[in-house]
């Protein structure tokens, strides 16, 4: 088969059968476009020439590449590689799967960034004002203050706040989430982000949703449409740069957040994995690190004998 029909197979079957979203998708095209591109350039465009010769020597290529792509980035252009080739041979397509002996780069383990308490307390102040402060002319704040919130207090990603409909929130203290892969979980929501919440609802969205073609998305813009991930995290950032905070803020800052403070406080790792909906727990486990090298600090500051 020849290569490009090959991967458009591919792509159709890790977006339609393994449900993977948009955005890794779109990812793992432009990896394999860059793949068959350069394999084009070596007279090679059916699946069964390509060899295991080839494949380590465009692993070698990108790998010393200037500048050096991100050991992440690396990673997962050799997994799009490697999942083309394994999804061939098992579907019949090709006869052998090439990549059977590439290793991927061993990516340095970077420990999420997480605000304090406080500092969680000082971005949502900048968001807006607090549901019992707003006043007329706040609608803005009282939206963005309801999306801070809901981001710290759920864990959850912006693509998937920004995808909630109405309905997903109206469960009282409970919000549906709509994951990776399509999956659902429920996460329970404090008494903080219900009242955000709240207060949009009935304050704020009517007259947005007024602007606008009808929708049940919960989070609009200033013209009544959907708010977009870019949009949020336009709020995030101006959140960020209003509040003075020093420390850096990201859309996934807030789940980083979330996960930490819960496990700095008792929670169980099972249980934060299954609020972050994360597959494996090991993904998870990254969080302890942080809360562990929290303690090491404590005692290093507050043990007589620590230095």
């Amino acid at each position: 088969m020849r290569l490009t029909r090959a991967v458009d197979a591919y792509l159709r079957h890790i977006a339609l059968e393994r449900g993977l979203s948009d955005h890794t998708v779109a990812a793992y095209r432009r990896d394999l476009t860059a793949y068959t591109s350069w394999l084009a350039e070596r007279g090679v465009d059916d699946t069964d020439a390509v060899t295991p010769a080839l494949v380590a020597d465009f692993a070698a290529e990108r790998a010393s590449a200037v500048p050096p792509p991100a050991p992440a980035s690396l990673a997962r252009l050799q997994s799009s590689v490697r999942g083309l080739h394994r999804h061939l041979a098992r579907e019949g397509v090709a006869t052998d799967d090439p990549t059977g002996r590439l290793r991927p780069p061993r990516a340095p383990q970077r420990l999420p960034k997480a605000l304090t308490v406080a500092q969680v307390e000082q971005l949502l102040d900048a968001a807006g004002p607090a549901p019992e402060r707003a006043e007329p002319g706040d609608e803005t704040g009282i939206r963005d203050r309801a999306l801070l919130e809901l981001l710290y207090a759920t864990g959850a990603r912006v693509s998937e706040i920004v995808q909630l409909d109405v309905d997903d929130a109206a469960t009282g203290d409970v919000l549906r989430v709509r994951g990776k892969g399509a999956k659902e979980r429920m996460v329970p929501v404090g008494s903080f982000a219900r009242a955000a919440v709240d207060a949009y609802l009935t304050r704020v969205r009517p007259e947005l949703a007024r602007r606008g073609r009808a929708t049940p998305r919960l989070f609009l813009g200033v013209r009544g449409a959907p708010l977009s991930r870019q949009s949020a995290w336009l709020v995030i950032r101006g959140a960020a740069e209003r509040s003075g905070l020093q420390a850096h803020v990201s859309p996934h800052t807030l789940r980083h957040s979330f996960a930490t403070h819960l496990l700095q406080g008792g929670a169980d790792v099972r249980v934060v994995q299954e609020l972050l909906g994360h597959a494996s727990v090991a993904t998870t486990q990254i969080y302890t690190h942080v809360s562990v090298e929290a303690l090491r600090d404590v005692y290093a500051t507050s043990h007589p004998r620590a230095r």
